[in-house]
């Protein structure tokens, strides 16, 4: 990546991409793996943030200028466009207002807010919190308002349970309205199966879709994004990076309290990176050629060349 690469809107990558995936990040460093991956987009995670940056669990308990910040931060330095999970948009009409302009102004690339107040069913509460269909979409109304001459899209998002048929009918209605409120794409959150998403996609056949968290356990049955792409959804997210960052994490931290040195992780050599220091993984040499340019004296970054070829087996 180059750190003078532009970064580009949902609107523009939607144009160029039939559909992609879009990893839920927590922070920059795993932005910034998502990016090397190859991955176009990224949605930030408020149950992955809060955890990640509080050591919180997802009760809602993260703030607007906690956000506001992290946003801040991953886009500065990296030109993906990223989804904001934005919660209850943290109160009313009034708040969702202020919320959205302080987001997009911190360069988030799509809004994604939820019809269910703190803590919610997506936290893994009993009870739901699920509002009144006209109050969310009086929400809705307020963040497009709040939107209006920036790149940033409004993601609606109904956490209503679809296992019968009047839940079903409830998320459809709820999305109708959403949609007439102003919003641009539409997640209804407890879709799991290919049965459901062709008869949500049948229901919305023009309308950007977004389809929640891929293969989250066992029990749901396994999927690829490849295979909604052509039902219509436009963005597929998943989450793996913040377990995979515990795993690696583990497994250093495991030996090291163990053998009482770090030559384990020293020696370990995933994607050509030996030693002590990842920062190999960043654009080292550029930021040493910006300041060149300024200064006119010219450094050579002495660490190891990344190489993704070279995968840990």
């Amino acid at each position: 990546m180059s750190i003078r690469e532009k970064r580009v809107s949902f609107k523009e990558l939607l144009e160029k991409e039939k559909g992609v995936i879009a990893p839920c990040v927590f922070d920059s460093a795993s932005a910034r793996a998502a990016y090397l991956a190859g991955f176009k987009a990224l949605c930030l995670s408020g149950a992955e943030l809060s955890m990640a940056m509080d050591g919180l669990p997802d009760l809602g308990i993260l703030s607007l200028p906690e956000l506001e910040w992290i946003v801040s931060r991953i886009t500065e330095n990296c030109p993906l466009p990223i989804i904001v999970d934005a919660e209850d948009g943290f109160g009313g009409p009034q708040n969702v207002y202020r919320t959205c302009k302080r987001l997009a102004a911190a360069g988030a690339a799509a809004i994604l807010m939820e019809d269910e107040s703190e803590p919610g069913f997506a936290k893994g509460v009993v009870e739901k919190n699920i509002i009144p269909k006209e109050e969310y979409w009086a929400k809705v109304r307020a963040a497009k308002a709040a939107l209006e001459g920036t790149d940033c899209i409004f993601i609606a998002r109904t956490n209503v349970l679809i296992n019968t048929e009047e839940g079903f009918q409830d998320a459809i209605e709820r999305c109708r309205g959403s949609l007439e409120a102003g919003a641009d794409m539409l997640l209804i959150n407890q879709l799991k199966t290919m049965e459901q998403a062709e008869r949500v996609s049948k229901e919305f056949p023009d309308v950007w879709r977004m389809f929640p968290d891929i293969n989250q356990s066992v029990k749901q049955p396994t999927m690829d994004a490849k295979d909604l792409y052509p039902l219509g959804y436009n963005i597929v997210t998943m989450h793996f990076l913040m377990k995979g960052a515990m795993v690696g994490m583990l497994d250093y931290a495991l030996r090291v309290a163990e053998d009482q040195n770090n030559i384990y992780p020293r020696d370990d050599m995933p994607y050509n990176i030996s030693g002590q220091s990842a920062q190999p993984f960043y654009p080292v040499q550029e930021w040493l050629d910006l300041e060149a340019g300024f200064s006119g004296i010219h450094n050579t970054f002495w660490g190891d060349k990344l190489d993704l070829s070279k995968r840990k087996k």
